[in-house]
C-alpha cells in the first residue's frame, strides 16, 4: 500500500517536468521539419508560449503541447539575423498609392 502511494506521489510531482520536456521535444521535432523543408536554422525561431499569450508572440502557431495549455509559435527572421519580421497592421487605406 505504501509503495503504491509513494509511486503515485512521484508520478504527480514529476508530471509537470515531463510536460515541459515533451514541449521541448515537440519543438525540436517541428524545428527539424522546418529545416528539412529548406529553411535555414537562422531563418526562424520557435517559441513556446501559454495559450493566452499567443497574440503577443507575433507569429504563426505551428503546434501545441503541455496538454494543449501551450502553443509553439513560428517567427520568421530577416535574412538570418535575430531581428524578427513584424506583422503588418492597419488597412490598405493607410498606405499611400501613387496615382
Amino acid at each position: 500500500m505504501k509503495k503504491a502511494l509513494v509511486i503515485g506521489v512521484l508520478l504527480l510531482t514529476t508530471a509537470p517536468l515531463a510536460a515541459f520536456a515533451s514541449c521541448e521535444s515537440i519543438k525540436a521535432d517541428i524545428s527539424q521539419k522546418i529545416v528539412n523543408n529548406g529553411v535555414p536554422e537562422s531563418g526562424f525561431k520557435l517559441v513556446i508560449v501559454p495559450n493566452d499569450q499567443v497574440s503577443q508572440a507575433g507569429g504563426q502557431v505551428v503546434g501545441h503541447c503541455g496538454q494543449d495549455t501551450q502553443k509553439i509559435v513560428y517567427i520568421r527572421s530577416n535574412n538570418g539575423d535575430d531581428s524578427v519580421d513584424t506583422p503588418q497592421t492597419g488597412t490598405s487605406q493607410d498606405t499611400q498609392s501613387s496615382q
